[in-house]
């Protein structure tokens, strides 16, 4: 393991890599479910690279470190009056990690936080340091903005942001088949809309997220303890270990749950209503689906779960994105909506995954590069309009694969 500081110590480390003919790996925070950033050589650490470079507020920039946190980032930009336009619900990843995996939110207008990225600094396999943008070395920074580590090492990233702007959030209970049947309504009359099913039940909680100008009006510390850490983290997380020694209660557990959150409004600083803590353990498989299968693809997983066949305790959660022009983003050339299913960790969940699998591919699925899935190099030339490219890309920038591992083997080929 190695922790550079600089993107010439990666040169230099890269270099010696390649003398001692080693792969290279730079892994983030470790939130990948896949084995993306394992490798049998040098595992090149995050914590060295999180200086912050510039921040342009005129501009609407920011350049950091590809190792800062999400969460840093975050309070860096709230000290400068800036946000990011959207970002998904945790903020605990590296901003190299959670790019170059496809980390999503949900938005009408806004999905990949790597669609913020304006450009990259990067150490390729043959030391040299580069920087791509739409304006440098354009077809390196298409491809490598959601890269999966696969092209070079990336050393720091300039961001698109833009003035801090509040966000009101409504949450509230739906039945399942009024949001299907709303899907349209909801998708369109809203900044930021996604939902909750809870497998066993016909429940669903609804999250609708809105710019607002203010005033703000956060939720209480005592309404954050009973709902976020007590209910959604201590209750949920007794519920799944539950589940997990008896699993036949689940059902009933689940209509216990789906009714535990109570509706509820409050208005506050965007990345605060973006993200939320999430301390109950899991494994996940999430799918990009093109946007206007989701209401038939989710009821076939309905279905699947009422047969009675599988005892799933977490909910289904359902997002949204426009198309978006990254090579490997799974939303890539189509307005995608994603279906992630998950199980509590140590619970069985191949069987399960596997039945929502089969479903997410006939309707012809993407699955998220960071999430559990078995597709391969084959499935993915068919699934990705640029694979191709990219794969000619990885050819030139990296032919002895440097950066290669086994799963980018599997899900790149060789």
């Amino acid at each position: 393991m190695a922790t550079p500081r600089s993107p010439e110590e990666v040169s230099a480390l890269v270099r010696r890599a390649a003398s001692d003919g080693l792969r290279v790996k730079a892994v983030g925070a470790g939130h990948s479910f896949t084995s993306v950033a394992v490798t049998d050589g040098v595992l090149v650490r995050p914590d060295g690279l999180t200086e912050v470079r510039e921040v342009d507020a005129a501009g609407g920039t920011v350049t950091v470190g590809s190792g800062l946190r999400l969460e840093r980032l975050n309070d860096l930009l709230a000290e400068h009056g800036l946000a990011l336009t959207n970002m998904g619900d945790i903020a605990v990843q590296s901003l190299a990690g959670a790019t170059a995996t496809g980390t999503h939110g949900t938005g009408r207008a806004s999905g990949a936080l790597a669609g913020q990225v304006q450009a990259l600094e990067m150490v390729l396999a043959d030391g040299e340091i580069v920087n791509c943008s739409p304006d440098e070395n354009a077809e390196l920074f298409a491809g490598a903005r959601v890269g999966l580590g696969a092209l070079g090492v990336v050393t720091a990233m300039t961001f698109g942001v833009e003035p801090a702007f509040l966000l009101e959030a409504r949450e509230e209970p739906m039945p399942f088949d009024e949001v299907l049947g709303r899907f349209d309504e909801l998708r369109e009359d809203n900044d930021h809309f996604e939902f909750y099913w809870f497998p066993h039940t016909d429940s669903c909680n609804v999250k609708r997220n809105n710019r607002s100008s203010g005033p703000a009006k956060p939720l209480s510390r005592a309404k954050f303890l009973l709902d976020d850490e007590l209910l959604s983290n201590g209750v949920f997380g007794l519920a799944c270990r539950l589940g997990k020694a008896a699993p036949k209660t689940i059902p009933a557990i689940a209509r216990v749950s789906s009714k535990a959150l109570s509706a509820r409004t409050y208005t506050d600083a965007s990345y605060k209503v973006f993200t939320s803590p999430r301390r109950v353990r899991f494994v996940e498989m999430e799918y990009a689906l093109p946007r206007e299968a989701l209401t038939a693809a989710l009821r076939e997983v309905h279905q699947l779960v009422n047969k009675g066949d599988e005892y799933v305790s977490f909910p289904v959660e359902v997002r949204i994105a426009p198309g978006d022009d990254m090579w490997l983003s799974t939303a890539n050339g189509r307005d995608t909506a994603y279906i992630a299913v998950h199980m509590f960790r140590g619970t069985p969940h191949e069987r399960y995954f596997s039945a929502v699998e089969k479903i997410m591919t006939a309707h012809q699925g993407r699955p998220h590069w960071g999430k559990l899935h078995t597709r391969d190099a084959a499935y993915f030339a068919d699934a990705y309009p640029h694979f191709k490219d990219f794969a000619a890309l990885r050819d030139r920038v990296d032919p002895d694969r440097r950066f290669g591992n086994d799963y980018l083997r599997r899900v790149l080929g060789e």
